[in-house]
This record gives structure tokens, C-alpha cells and sequence, in this order.
């Protein structure tokens, strides 16, 4: 059943995966209802539900993500990132969040579904110093624009982008980013199966878009 509603979800998008993605997509939905039984990575746990809201809302930011190296803050059970890392094999991924178990998660899903360019973090945002700075920075767990770019930031290459993956249109968020940053880009979202707004927000350093 699963990866019927998956190929049917897919198709909805517009996207194009092979056997494999497929399976490791499958393989991704089939370990979290497993772990979420013990440890609760998500609250949502009917795979009806899980497969739109998580899985289907993460794989339509796929079209947008641009860069080689792409950091997911917050990741939860791994959302958006191992979505986006099966769909996009030759981009490494970076997915962190500050829950132990979320990250034991991660790491499992991470070695059973093979994906070597993908590493798990466990670290505050703000506190952590990888070595290399990254080209895309995604998240739809903050609370806040602001919050997200005040935090992120300091990760970003120059030239680098802020994905912020959100619900409603933020629109008093959008009026109270930090100094030095701007909105390049607005994407209203479709979502198969998912009765509800979502939008993508791309925020990139002041004169410094193409």
C-alpha cells in the first residue's frame, strides 16, 4: 500500500525517480512508523497521514533546492533532508538536530537505506562549527524567519541560499528578517493528498542574487 500512495504522490509532483529511489523512499516510511512506536520521532503515525504531510510536503521543495552541500536544521526524523538527499544523490547533506534519539534515528535510517553523502549532527544550530560552509540551508521546523537566518546564517557561503519551508503565508514573519537579507523567492506549494497552504521561502544576503 505504501508504495502505491508513494508512486501515486510522486507522479502528482511531477517527479521522475527510479526503482531504487522509490524503494528507499519506502524503506524511509516503513523505519519511522517502526521507531515511532517506541520512541515518538513524529507525532503523526498513520502512514495515510505521514505520507503528505512529511514525505510528500518534503519532496516538493525538490525542484528549488540549488548547491552542492545542503543543510537541514532541525531535521526531526530526518525531514526534509533524507527525503531530498534520495531524491538528489550527487548533493551532500547535513541533517541536525538537537534530539538524541532523533539523531539515533537518522543514523539507522541513514545506513539501511545507503546514503553515504549524508551525515547526522546532533548540535544547536548556533553552537555548532562545521569546517565547510554550505549552499543551500533548509528547515521546516523553526519557529520564525527570523529566528531561522539570525541562527543559520553564520553557516551560509556567501553566495549561499535559506530555504524556509512553512505553512501559512508568513507574511508579518516576511517584515522582520534580520538586517542584510532578503526574500528572492515565494513558491506556493501543491501538495498531493494534503488539504492545507504550504509555501517556500528563498532568502539570500542583500545584492547578492543573480
Amino acid at each position: 500500500m505504501i508504495k502505491q500512495q508513494l508512486e501515486v504522490g510522486v507522479s502528482a509532483l511531477g517527479l521522475t525517480l527510479s526503482e531504487k529511489q522509490l524503494a528507499q523512499l519506502q524503506t524511509y516510511v516503513e523505519l519511522l512508523m517502526r521507531w515511532n512506536k517506541v520512541y515518538n520521532i513524529t507525532a503523526i503515525r498513520d502512514v495515510k497521514q505521514i505520507l503528505p504531510l512529511h514525505l510528500f510536503d518534503s519532496l516538493a521543495v525538490t525542484p528549488f533546492l540549488q548547491g552542492s552541500r545542503c543543510l537541514d536544521v532541525g531535521s526531526g526524523g530526518g525531514l526534509p533532508g533524507i527525503p531530498l538527499a534520495i531524491m538528489c544523490p550527487e548533493q551532500a547533506f547535513v541533517l541536525l538536530d538537537t534530539v538524541g534519539k532523533k539523531t539515533r534515528f537518522m543514523q539507522q535510517a541513514v545506513i539501511q537505506i545507503a546514503l553515504p553523502h549524508v551525515s547526522i549532527v546532533q548540535s544547536r544550530v548556533e553552537s555548532w562549527s562545521p569546517e565547510t560552509a554550505f549552499d543551500a540551508i533548509i528547515s521546516r521546523a523553526f519557529a520564525s524567519l527570523h529566528d531561522f537566518v539570525a541562527l543559520s546564517a553564520r553557516h551560509l557561503k556567501p553566495d549561499g541560499r535559506l530555504y524556509a519551508m512553512k505553512g501559512r503565508y508568513p507574511a508579518e514573519e516576511l517584515t522582520q528578517l534580520p538586517a542584510g537579507f532578503q526574500v528572492i523567492a515565494e513558491h506556493k506549494l501543491e501538495v498531493p493528498q494534503l488539504d492545507a497552504e504550504r509555501f517556500l521561502i528563498e532568502i539570500t544576503r542583500e545584492n547578492n542574487h543573480e
